[in-house]
């Protein structure tokens, strides 16, 4: 019987164990994470979610509290349209998060950088460009483009040094959006690196509306792989989501996946940004505590833990200091929801919001539980204490497991 060890993933002149772990923001999936996948001579992501964020708590960098002050003015204003990101600190803000982590690599794999077209940040364009060509200049090894078409993502870098060496690939969850993708992005001559096809069950961000359930991971591989094949297209395809044993990877490694990306299993480890409450949290889950709402301010249907304390929260949107997902016009859903609140019940200390939520403040402080579809089965991959509470895991055994186990088995740790 295969194991996912038998196979290998090439991209370009490099040839890794095709196990890469996804772009889990806001750092979730940390330095540490990325770089232990790397050392295992697989792929690691960091993301570039919120990373001025990222760097005040890593690095000790003072952006966010900087931001707030300077429009502290406009806080209780809901025309956020004058809250805008310092490209030049937004630039250094990824130039010090990559160039740490990149300065940290070792082993045989490789480190990617997760980028989300839906981080708007007021200025959708502009902020994304620097993003990217920061990662480039700091010596990320790959760009994986996520959350979003990223339609003119391409021709942002186009004109950089790097921009044909770096690996490129873009996430999917259809044919049409791949097709689209590929049209869009013709005229830079330039074609992705790898394309990351992620299913319905996937964690987070879902790119299916709220009828996920009637597709299917396998069936959208098989189409994109003959269409591909019909094109004469070499572009190796990497499944994503509801990917929770070695056997699984292996079953679309002989359907003709060139990889996988796993995320789920790793967000139980040590090396993981989630605070060890959360974890536990996500053992004890069963499969009626996980839900795909309509949430997110972005439009995206996202699956989560029930219990997230993001779900009918209302804080106050807090743009001034964050401000992730205002769009062009300084916009987002969620400010729309709690004004909406706020004027139905005037006299209320704090209001509650169902509909939307901030995520920008609830992922910083990881009370938005983002979840794949299989978080329930994670009690099933460790031992419990004796206190009840299960044993948080290392990014090495997961990684191991997914490498060399068989026959649908799962490895727990040794007692």
């Amino acid at each position: 019987m295969k194991r996912v060890d038998d196979f290998r993933l090439r991209l370009g002149s490099h040839e890794v164990v095709p196990i890469m772990v996804g772009g889990m923001g806001v750092d979730i999936s940390t330095a540490e994470l990325s770089l232990e996948a790397a050392r295992l001579g697989g792929i690691g992501h960091i993301s570039d979610a919120m990373i001025p964020t990222v760097s005040d708590r890593r690095y000790n960098t003072k952006y966010v509290k900087n931001k707030l002050q300077q429009y502290k003015f406009n806080v209780a204003n809901s025309d956020k349209s004058v809250v805008q990101f310092d490209l030049g600190l937004l630039a250094e803000a990824t130039a010090l998060h990559v160039g740490k982590t990149m300065e940290a690599k070792r082993g045989p794999g490789l480190v990617f950088i997760n980028c989300m077209e839906k981080l708007t940040m007021n200025a959708p364009k502009d902020t994304l460009r620097v993003r990217l060509k920061a990662a480039l200049d700091h010596g990320i090894e790959g760009i994986t483009l996520a959350a979003g078409l990223h339609l003119g993502s391409f021709a942002l870098i186009q004109d950089h040094p790097r921009f044909n060496d770096v690996k490129l690939g873009i996430i999917v969850s259809s044919l049409r959006a791949l097709q689209l993708f590929l049209k869009k992005n013709a005229r830079t001559g330039r074609l992705p690196d790898y394309v990351v096809v992620e299913g319905p069950l996937a964690g987070g961000h879902l790119g299916f509306g709220m009828d996920w359930a009637k597709y299917d991971l396998a069936a959208i591989v098989i189409e994109i792989r003959d269409w591909l094949k019909a094109e004469q297209l070499d572009i190796p395809l990497i499944p994503a989501g509801g990917i929770f044993t070695g056997t699984d990877a292996v079953n679309f490694l002989e359907l003709g996946a060139a990889g996988v990306q796993v995320a789920t299993r790793f967000t139980v480890t040590q090396e993981c940004g989630l605070p060890e409450n959360v974890q536990q949290e996500y053992f004890k889950a069963g499969e009626n505590d996980i839900e795909v709402n309509q949430t997110s301010p972005t439009g995206y249907p996202m699956r989560m833990l029930k219990n997230s304390p993001s779900i009918g929260d209302g804080i106050r949107p807090n743009c001034e200091a964050y401000g992730y997902l205002l769009d062009a016009s300084g916009n987002c859903q969620y400010i729309e929801a709690y004004n909406r609140e706020v004027a139905a019940h005037p006299d209320a200390r704090r209001v509650k919001v169902y509909d939307k939520t901030c995520l920008c403040t609830h992922m910083r402080n990881f009370e938005c539980w983002t979840c794949g579809h299989y978080t329930y089965r994670l009690k099933d991959t460790t031992r419990r204490n004796e206190d009840g509470s299960y044993r948080i895991l290392t990014a090495e055994h997961v990684f191991h497991d997914y490498q060399y186990s068989t026959d649908g088995s799962i490895a727990l740790p040794k007692e």
